[in-house]
């Protein structure tokens, strides 16, 4: 299949999925008119009442004018104040800033000076509190030129509140408690947390996440919008990719609704053909970080050990992210003779904005010769449909998601896919997409043991020598 798509948005080519590609272990053609389509069919109606219900809140955040127009307005009253924005925030909160940094601004953009910039802050996520991390950034930032963004859709996350602690005595510090306030946006849950309360007592900018719309689901609202405005990304562009491809996942037909296909092959492929390690592989590295998020998307929402009926799940696949063509040399060997419990996803593009020639030389070493003239995108792209193809002939299934080329309107648009493809497999599944209960017993443990009131300090048993070396 071509990869640009209709009205250039994604195109999913999933023949290395299908008997008679892949042999023994390939799909049967005929099911997807027949079984496959009829769980789809089944998965869509789970999918809709939810939607109709308003659970899906991420599919309105594209046409939600009133937030779109708050959040370009923070923007614009913090434009050209300062040189770098520091988000706060983990998970959810965290990983689609970095997806639309790695992929918008494109490689290399904190190294850049203002000029090239455009003016725009540099852009930096503390994800973590590693003080190796967290200290190295903070002490070399001009505390009068940051803004920092504490991103947190609870108001209650202890990575993120802690960093926020430290960093608002710095500014406080630095700048005296008038000043620092005017250098910290808020964004969390529009009513209640206590985030919130605290952006209401000090009277600091703020943004809501939406009720309906979880942590690992909120790239396309404030969360990710704020910090892509602030670095001059278009999200406009974002937001219409993102509408666009959530009008082409609304069909009611597996045929013609790519995260419907996406949802169906890849639960097939692991209930049925035991392939449950679901490798996500970019030729791109301005798409590393779009592999994270999808790796937190499909791990938290799929990871289950209950389903919606009550009945014992212990299910979902593994998600991990790798990238081409790096890690042919690294994990293409296990890929191609180990066991056969993986599919894999490629990511490509068609066209780059901008490319690299390779310079006809040492024409009497043939290892040289055959790569002068051909281009560092083409070197990457036919490595990524060779590796397709060796996968094939090995009997190992994959996929590959094209885009025409990596713009805002087709970024927002794998977004909403992955999103969408992620409810429709939780009901393919039988778990609920929208809920985290393994990470909420972490959260107690933690709080226990760090002294929060109303947590009860965990009983964890104590050191035995005789395990440990």
């Amino acid at each position: 299949m071509p990869g640009g798509g209709s009205g250039g948005l994604p195109v999913i080519d999933f023949g290395n999925m299908m008997a008679g590609s892949i042999e023994p272990w390939g799909i049967d053609p005929a099911r997807l008119e027949g079984d496959l389509a009829g769980r789809f069919r089944e998965a869509r109606s789970v999918v809709e009442a939810r939607r109709e219900a308003g659970e899906l809140g991420f599919l309105d955040l594209p046409h939600d004018r009133g937030l779109i127009r708050r959040t370009l307005e923070i923007a614009g009253a913090l434009r050209g104040r300062f040189d770098d924005v520091v988000v706060i925030g983990i998970g959810g909160s965290a990983l689609g800033t970095v997806a639309l940094r790695d992929a918008l601004p494109g490689p290399w953009w904190n190294a850049l000076d203002v000029e090239a910039r455009g003016g725009a802050p540099r852009l930096h996520v503390l994800d973590n509190p590693d003080p190796d991390s967290a200290g190295a950034l903070l002490d070399r930032l001009d505390l009068a030129r940051t803004v920092f963004n504490v991103v947190s859709k609870s108001g209650s996350t202890a990575e993120t509140l802690a960093l926020f602690m430290v960093v608002l005595a710095r500014l406080e510090e630095a700048l005296g408690a008038g000043r620092a306030h005017g250098h910290l946006v808020v964004t969390t849950d529009a009513r209640r947390g206590p985030l919130r309360e605290v952006a209401a007592e000090r009277g600091l900018r703020s943004l809501p996440v939406p009720p309906a719309v979880g942590g690992r689901f909120s790239v396309l609202s404030p969360v990710g919008m704020l910090p892509a405005a602030l670095c001059g990304i278009d999200v406009e562009a974002v937001l219409g990719g993102a509408a666009a491809m959530a009008g082409r996942c609304s069909g009611p037909e597996l045929a013609g609704n790519p995260a419907g296909v996406l949802a169906t092959l890849l639960h097939d492929a692991d209930a049925g053909a035991g392939a449950g390690i679901q490798v996500f592989m970019p030729y791109a590295d301005r798409l590393r970080g779009l592999a994270y998020w999808v790796q937190q998307l499909w791990a938290e929402s799929l990871g289950k050990a209950v389903r919606t009926d009550g009945s014992p799940a212990e299910t979902g696949p593994t998600p991990l992210p790798a990238f081409g063509a790096a890690d042919q040399h690294s994990i293409l060997q296990l890929l191609m003779e180990g066991p056969r419990d993986k599919v894999v996803v490629f990511i490509g593009r068609d066209r780059v904005e901008r490319d690299v020639t390779i310079p006809r030389a040492f024409h009497h070493k043939p290892a040289f010769s055959y790569l002068g003239g051909h281009t560092l995108h083409a070197l990457l792209d036919h490595e990524r449909r060779a590796t397709a193809e060796a996968l094939r002939r090995a009997g190992r299934m994959n996929m590959t998601i094209s885009v025409d080329r990596i713009g805002a309107h087709a970024v927002g648009a794998l977004l909403m896919l992955f999103q969408c493809a992620v409810v429709h497999a939780g009901a393919l599944y039988g778990v609920d997409p929208l809920d985290q209960p393994g990470v909420e017993g972490v959260k107690s443990l933690t709080c226990g043991l760090l002294g929060r009131d109303g947590f009860d300090p965990p009983d964890l048993p104590g050191t035995d020598a005789r395990w440990r070396v």
